[in-house]
């Protein structure tokens, strides 16, 4: 049992805990090499040689070229750059694909360039969570410009086939972008065999600092800047680079490569030792995304009778953070977007929970969990009145 003033951190696809080797290794640049890495004289190369080991690092994460990776302030302004360069930069038509089922950082951009006239193709899902390829292959049209599909859900954890996906688009000669903020350092990626334009990834999703990520732009591929400034960022990105963030995550894509190499973590016999537990407990639940392929760390778990608000609230007395869905809906009233997508007939996107282990997960927390979650659950099915029958496992 935890301790009472000891949480348990369930919610790593929200965000993660800092990797001490992380911050071990901003601090020097926090405070004792604090030069503009662009100025001209030794103390500031000091710097700029840091950002240059932080390319490297990453573009090793991700299988690519050091020169291929644009350091950004997250995913959220990867993803914006890239559908800005590509619009301004494909004159041949203006039709877009995604899917239903993105997240808000590239579903709003494409609902706005909707209202503006540009027509968007929003791909549905399937119960699982998955896209038909068919489908994806028969929307591209002469005037497509771009392709974006999310590598890895950030809800469900369900791993769409980037590879595949990419294929198809190099065939229709269509440019393709993956938003793999939820993806990258929990599943191994080699770009440079990829047929992939732009990726987009932020360093706070794999125990690196906040409010700093990478745009990965294929060097035959053309790119205009959002942020036009000083020239920074071989002139694609401008502004003075968060040189102790950026330095942070080359260090958290480091340690990342060396669990992918070791496999080290054993996150995803945690999580599946935690659903397999909860359904046997909990009647009336099943797993969202539980027929794809899925990320190693992430469970999404319905539980018929309750709502999930009010399951988080409870959960949280007890210690344990976990979320109804994405960190960016907290607070809203919508139910999922996701879950409605995979299942628009059901209200299972009202009474779902996501809980998501990371490297500093332990197996003493997921122990606590298997004994509150259910304890939970009971609580709010008694306060309703309400019992699930035992078919619906």
């Amino acid at each position: 049992m935890m301790t009472d003033n000891e949480i348990i951190y369930l919610d790593n696809n929200a965000t993660t805990q800092l990797d001490p080797a992380v911050i071990e290794e901003m601090l020097p640049f926090l405070t004792k090499y604090y030069g503009n890495p662009s100025s001209g004289y030794g103390f500031a190369a000091m710097a700029r040689k840091a950002i240059n080991l932080a390319r490297e690092r990453l573009a090793a994460l991700l299988g690519c070229e050091p020169t291929e990776i644009v350091f950004t302030s997250g995913g959220t302004e990867s993803n914006n750059a890239v559908i800005n360069s590509v619009l301004q930069l494909e004159p041949r038509g203006k039709n877009v694909i995604t899917s239903a089922v993105e997240h808000s950082a590239v579903l709003r951009p494409c609902q706005d360039l909707a209202k503006r006239g540009c027509l968007v193709s929003f791909l549905n899902v399937d119960s699982h969570g998955d896209l038909d390829l068919g489908e994806l292959e028969a929307a591209i049209r002469p005037e497509t410009t771009f392709v974006s599909i999310m590598w890895a859900n950030n809800e469900t954890g369900v791993v769409f086939p980037i590879e595949k996906i990419a294929e198809i688009c190099r065939e229709k000669r269509v440019l393709f972008h993956t938003d793999a903020v939820q993806a990258t350092g929990k599943i191994p990626m080699s770009l440079r065999d990829t047929p992939i334009n732009f990726l987009s990834l932020s360093a706070h999703k794999f125990h690196g600092p906040k409010g700093v990520g990478a745009l990965y732009v294929n060097r035959q591929t053309r790119f205009s800047p959002l942020v036009a400034g000083g020239g920074q960022e071989n002139e694609r990105r401008g502004g003075t680079e968060n040189v102790a963030s950026i330095v942070g995550l080359g260090k958290a894509a480091e340690v990342a490569l060396k669990y992918l190499r070791e496999d080290k973590c054993n996150i995803r016999s945690m999580r599946d030792r935690f659903e397999k537990s909860v359904l046997g407990a909990v009647n009336g639940t099943s797993v969202n995304g539980a027929g794809a392929t899925r990320l190693p760390n992430t469970s999404s778990v319905s539980f018929e009778g309750i709502e999930s608000s009010a399951a988080l609230l409870l959960l949280d007395r007890e210690g344990i953070c976990c979320s109804a869905g994405s960190a960016c809906r907290t607070g809203s009233q919508e139910a999922s977007h996701v879950l409605r997508a995979m299942n628009p007939s059901e209200d299972g996107a009202r009474r779902s929970l996501r809980f998501s282990l990371g490297r500093f997960t332990t197996d003493a927390e997921i122990d606590c969990a298997i004994e509150v979650v259910p304890k939970v659950i009971e609580k709010l099915r008694q306060s309703v009145g309400r019992t699930p029958v035992a078919a619906a496992l």
